[in-house]
């Protein structure tokens, strides 16, 4: 695994490339009887969504997280458009379509993630992920997405086909909702816990309206929990092992409620999910914190 971990985001890199080199036959055939200002919209329009991606993918950082988490999938289905809507399908499209699919399983995986939230980092800080929660990776954000992407093509497309007009008002309102749609995905880009000389902080804006820092002194314990916990809950429904931060004596947290609202807690232990429990555990020893062997 942990050579998995070394070469993943090359393995995204180097599939991302490739898709430049391999999905242009694929491409062209699905522009064929296109004009020639449509293929040249369509053309462009690609090598820009290519670039950002690449570029994202070269510099490991939580903006470019969310980029790639926009962009590398949307080559995906750029890949599965070209292939439907061509004259035949043929070797450029299912070489299109592996070597995107690779791109994408290899972003969004936990330790791809965690690379990039660590390049974040300030100097001895160490960055963690948080689990997305279930229903929100199996609702929200596929929809969210698919905003962001039909904002980001459809005025494009309807001035690649002279629809002058109504051409400029769909690019002004796709732009404000893709615009909305990549803060809004941002978000959950930047939920992690950061080991740090001084303790634990949790930075979690979908279950606190502040990071919360735990002093290293303060923790009692922090480990798998049980399924019986009566712990506070800040796992925002994630699912996977769920652990449990022990504190010597209660604290104050103000907990994000429905919309807007917020309400301080009390509380003594706090439940949370990481993406790699394993790995956190390892680091959270590292950092000198109470793991129960």
């Amino acid at each position: 695994m942990d050579r998995v971990e070394q070469y993943g985001p090359w393995v995204a890199r180097v599939s991302w490339e490739a898709l430049a080199l391999v999905s242009g036959p694929s491409v062209g055939d699905a522009l064929t009887g296109s004009s020639s200002l449509a293929r040249t919209v369509a053309w462009l329009v690609l090598s820009v969504a290519w670039t950002a991606g690449l570029v994202a993918l070269l510099v490991p950082r939580t903006t470019s997280l969310t980029a790639v988490r926009l962009v590398i999938p949307a080559g995906l289905a750029a890949a599965g458009f070209s292939a439907a809507t061509g004259t035949s399908i043929g070797w450029s499209d299912w070489a299109a379509l592996a070597t995107a699919s690779i791109a994408t399983v290899a972003v969004l995986s936990p330790w791809f993630t965690e690379t990039w939230v660590d390049g974040s980092s300030y100097g001895s800080e160490h960055r963690v992920p948080l689990q997305t929660p279930t229903l929100l990776a199996a609702t929200a954000v596929p929809l969210t997405w698919l905003v962001a992407v039909v904002g980001a093509v459809t005025g494009p497309a309807l001035l690649a086909h002279r629809q002058w007009g109504v051409g400029v008002i769909a690019s002004v309102v796709g732009a404000v909702a893709t615009r909305w749609a990549a803060m809004s995905l941002h978000q959950l880009s930047r939920r992690w816990l950061v080991l740090v000389p001084a303790g634990l902080v949790l930075h979690d804006p979908l279950s606190l309206a502040e990071p919360q820092l735990f002093p290293r002194m303060a923790v009692a314990a922090v480990g798998p929990a049980l399924t019986d916990s009566t712990a506070l809950d800040l796992t925002a429904g994630a699912s996977g092992l769920v652990l449990q931060l022990d504190l010597t004596e209660p604290v104050d947290l103000l907990v994000r409620r429905r919309g807007r609202n917020t309400e301080t807690v009390e509380a003594a232990s706090v439940l949370f999910s990481p993406a790699r429990p394993g790995p956190f555990l390892e680091l959270a020893r590292a950092h000198r914190l109470r793991v129960p062997s």
